[in-house]
């Protein structure tokens, strides 16, 4: 549990230090970041909808949660679940928008379409979360010991006294438009980037435009390559322990990673870090 609240805080402090990048450095004041500043404020709701109750459970020793506290904990999990899905598949658009239309870049990607976009995330994110809350939480239960770490989706069908088979379906058909389509969607925008990346004469934009679109595409193998293990496959085929270490991987790892991901391999970032840092030591 030390690890999980270690990785934990380090999520929390680097998404918060990216936001705060991006909000005070002019020069990251495009649509790229402020695509990239939601994904961190999404990641930085995301992991604090599980982890603090996990962690309150096991110091208490009390491993409790309430029908009405399960139901909202899922709510809001898959909000954020779905959010993020949908964002990186606008981000993606915006990398293809960007390289193979640069001179339309400005025009297409507005700030409004921006803002569009950002209220779209959270809006389908939202829609879909309510419908299958509600739909998953109507299920009587025979048992009330979940055998998961928070109140996901399929740990709580599990539970139920009914035939749940035919929802599950239902499940895995969602699953496939939340997941397939966009990572469909993210395979093709690439697709045209890497070739528009061929044609270019200049090493140094090409260089640029690789290393931008790989830290994208290495956040959404993190986010959605588990995901598709978890929801895309029967349940026989996984064991609860499997569910369980992949959603610890998806759900905590993978916030902490996104950050450190799109910061470490990126010079503008890393130039803001560094005038916040020399400004904080000029104070001093």
């Amino acid at each position: 549990m030390s690890i999980i609240l270690l990785v934990y805080l380090i999520a929390i402090a680097a998404n918060a230090i990216l936001i705060l990048l991006i909000w005070v450095d002019p020069r990251l004041h495009t649509p790229m970041y402020f695509l990239l500043s939601q994904l961190s404020f999404i990641d930085l709701a995301y992991v604090s909808s599980t982890v603090p109750k996990m962690a309150t459970d096991f110091f208490s020793g009390s491993r409790t949660i309430s029908r009405v506290g399960c139901g909202t904990q899922m709510f809001f999990w898959l909000m954020l679940a779905d959010a993020e899905c949908i964002l990186l598949t606008l981000m993606a658009y915006d990398r293809y928008v960007a390289v193979c239309n640069p001179l339309r870049y400005s025009a297409v990607v507005s700030p409004r379409v921006c803002l569009q976009m950002a209220l779209g995330s959270w809006a389908g994110g939202m829609l879909n979360a309510l419908a299958q809350t509600v739909y998953t939480m109507h299920f009587p239960t025979c048992e009330n010991k979940i055998k998961h770490f928070f109140c996901e989706m399929p740990a709580v069908l599990m539970l139920s006294c009914e035939d749940t088979s035919s929802y599950l379906m239902v499940l895995m058909g969602m699953s496939i438009m939340f997941i397939t389509v966009p990572l469909s969607l993210i395979v093709a925008s690439y697709a045209r980037i890497f070739l528009a990346v061929l044609r270019m004469s200049s090493p140094e934009g090409r260089n640029k435009a690789l290393a931008t679109c790989s830290s994208h595409l290495t956040v959404v193998s993190l986010y959605l390559g588990p995901a598709i293990v978890v929801y895309m496959t029967p349940g026989s085929a996984h064991s609860p322990e499997l569910d369980q270490g992949l959603s610890v991987f998806y759900t905590v790892l993978t916030p902490m990673l996104n950050p450190l991901i799109y910061s470490l391999r990126n010079k503008e970032v890393l130039g803001a870090l560094r005038k916040v840092l020399g400004s904080s030591w000029a104070v001093k």
